[in-house]
């Protein structure tokens, strides 16, 4: 009698499923590290945002922008302080709001997908 050299059927699916498995778990790593990514990138979007609206403050008779743009541009004396302003990684922009309703003060807060907390605010430092 000669033995044919090879795998069974249920061998080969054995194999199969645990590739499978594998797969399965390398996704859902790989896509839950792409949403921290883009948690950092808000996280360091808002601070590079402070840091010029905190110049803007400094520079422009010490009062904030109405209104926070495409870019932080003080009119007197002309100064453009960010020329351009990071937008969050899933297309949309930041909004700042004023909650004493004067330019003295600005909160900015992003959403945030990964952590407990679900925003993430900045206040003015002054």
């Amino acid at each position: 009698m000669k033995q044919k050299k090879g795998y069974t059927l249920l061998e080969l699916l054995v194999v199969i499923g645990i590739i499978i498995i594998l797969i399965a778990i390398g996704a859902s790593s790989y896509s839950t590290a792409q949403a921290k990514a883009r948690d950092a990138k808000r996280k360091g979007d808002l601070k590079s945002i402070s840091n010029a609206l905190e110049q803007y403050y400094s520079v422009c008779n010490y009062v904030y922008p109405a209104t926070l743009g495409t870019s932080i541009v003080c009119a007197s004396p002309s100064r453009v302080v960010m020329p351009t302003v990071p937008i969050d990684p899933e297309g949309a922009s930041y909004t700042m709001t004023q909650p004493s309703g004067t330019t003295s003060s600005y909160k900015i807060c992003a959403t945030l997908t990964t952590e407990a907390v679900a925003s993430y605010c900045i206040e003015n430092q002054q």
